[in-house]
């Protein structure tokens, strides 16, 4: 192997080591370094089997993260994940791993702390759905939660 290679192949180690990443990013980031398509694959297969880079490890981490931070629900973690080139399977096992209760918990919360200016409950409650399934919740967990609080 070139020096070249040892290079970037270390410069990617430490990309992957900042925090999870799947294999699109490190072909973006090594597509900003310009690196040569061939090289490039060898890279990410280098990476791979030292463990650097692993899709089951990320869609858990990234799943986890976009849940309990930004209050996403499973629809708009797996679109995000379809957008990074995440297979389907990967992405759904990954998505299994999420805690029911934990998801629902969140769920509630999000729709507690929700404002809404309505002039009614139906409208409210309209508004609330509307807010909750655009993060990505599962239409039907809105509106049962919704009726519950009744």
């Amino acid at each position: 192997m070139s020096e070249e290679f040892r290079l970037i192949e270390h410069k990617a180690r430490q990309f992957c080591d900042y925090q999870e990443r799947c294999i699109s990013e490190v072909k973006e980031k090594l597509d900003s370094w310009q690196v040569k398509p061939e090289i490039a694959a060898k890279i990410i297969l280098s990476l791979e089997e030292k463990g650097y880079l692993d899709e089951d490890r990320y869609v858990r981490a990234y799943a986890l993260g976009k849940l309990r931070h930004n209050q996403w629900g499973r629809n708009k973690i797996l679109y995000m994940l379809r957008k990074k080139g995440i297979p389907d399977l990967v992405a759904e096992i990954g998505l299994k791993e999420i805690d029911s209760d934990e998801y629902l918990d969140i769920l509630k919360k999000l729709l507690k702390n929700k404002k809404t200016k309505a002039s009614d409950k139906a409208t409210e409650k309209a508004r609330l759905a509307q807010y909750a399934i655009s993060k990505g919740f599962q239409p039907h967990l809105v509106w049962q939660i919704l009726q519950e609080k009744d």
